[in-house]
């Protein structure tokens, strides 16, 4: 079986648990993939597969070398393709799979591109606190000093400045599957993710729910 799959981030909201507390979660469409090929590198098995099936009337904007490449599998177009890491045994060529590889109770890793927010300064970068605020301290917001004088007399590799912040990749760990639809292909994930709404994610499945005992 697979090991990663790909979805969409919907958005985030709030369910109960038994108990009655509120949990935060981050909803995720995840609509079946396909298994187009597989593979395998220096010991390790990869899958690849389609994903997000490309509708009938937009298949006019798919590019002719990407159509013949799913006309030769005898698939439909997906308008993404991915290697991901699988298990060989249980995995077929044309096989789909959706959000009936999870249980409840999964632990997962969700890696995505957070927002880019452009050149921005300390304060929002780096959640630096700032200077007084008065009209006399003519600090406010500003980065101070920045490096040692005579020794070493330059600003040290690595320092906290402002710049470009986001529109990078980031993977957030160990977070729990809390409920599956599997009539609506969405996955139920425990806490934020990175990505804005309607963002590619690819969700690994790092452990396994405990099985009760019998």
């Amino acid at each position: 079986m697979l090991k990663e799959i790909f979805g969409k981030k919907i958005g985030m909201t709030q369910i109960f648990s038994p108990e009655g507390d509120a949990l935060g979660v981050t909803v995720l469409e995840v609509t079946p993939v396909c298994v187009l090929e597989k593979k395998e590198y220096a010991g390790r098995n990869v899958a690849k597969i389609g994903c997000f099936k490309v509708k009938e009337h937009r298949l006019d904007k798919v590019k002719k070398p990407q159509q013949g490449y799913f006309t030769k599998l005898g698939t439909s177009t997906y308008g993404l393709v991915q290697e991901v890491a699988a298990e060989a045994a249980g995995l077929e060529p044309k096989q789909e799979i959706g959000v009936e590889m999870f249980n409840e109770g999964d632990i997962v890793d969700v890696r995505g591109k957070i927002k880019g927010r452009g050149f921005s300064g300390g304060m929002k970068r780096h959640g630096w606190h700032g200077g007084p605020g008065g009209h006399g301290s003519m600090f406010h917001r500003r980065i101070g000093s920045n490096g040692a004088n005579t020794d070493p007399g330059r600003v040290v590799r690595g320092h906290r400045m402002p710049g470009h912040y986001g529109d990078s990749y980031q993977t957030v760990k160990n977070l729990k599957v809390i409920k599956i639809d599997k009539e609506k292909s969405l996955l139920f994930i425990e806490g934020g993710v990175p990505g804005a709404r309607g963002s590619v994610l690819k969700v690994k499945k790092i452990k396994a729910a405990p099985q009760p005992k019998a």
